[in-house]
């Protein structure tokens, strides 16, 4: 079902509404992979610990890349919110970043790890669900 465009902007409401539902996700996204790193880097306790995992880091080397992911998460979920198209192919392209640091590093604390793959799914499927012509 395709949205009636606004007659003041000409812009299509379904498609600036899942750009603001995906900037929002990133937002969250990217405040949790934030706090996260925080956490590995300042107190690294609250991680299993797994001695055989193949992608062996240490859990201060897993939380720079979740806090720099987050700080870039945010930055991009900002600028998704002027609905520019530089800002939704970077937001694709860190969110699937995040997406994949989030999988490798489920053995280290697995639920949340999952619920934050879930939302960069959701951020990935908000931003290439918008069709160029409703830009």
């Amino acid at each position: 079902m395709a949205s009636a465009p606004d007659p003041h902007t000409g812009k299509c409401t379904a498609a600036a509404g899942l750009t603001v539902f995906a900037a929002v996700m990133m937002l969250i996204a990217g405040f949790l992979n934030l706090f996260r790193g925080i956490m590995a880097v300042l107190h690294n306790a609250v991680y299993l610990k797994t001695p055989d995992y193949a992608f062996k880091f240490s859990l201060g080397g897993w939380g720079w890349i979740h806090l720099f992911l987050g700080i870039a998460a945010i930055m991009i979920g900002v600028g998704l919110f002027r609905v520019s198209l530089w800002a939704r192919i970077l937001g694709v392209a860190v969110a699937a970043m995040l997406l994949l640091a989030n999988f490798l590093s489920i053995p280290y604390y697995p639920l949340w790890s999952i619920v934050l793959m879930a939302l960069c799914i959701l951020v990935i499927w908000g931003l290439c669900t918008v069709r160029h012509e409703d830009t």
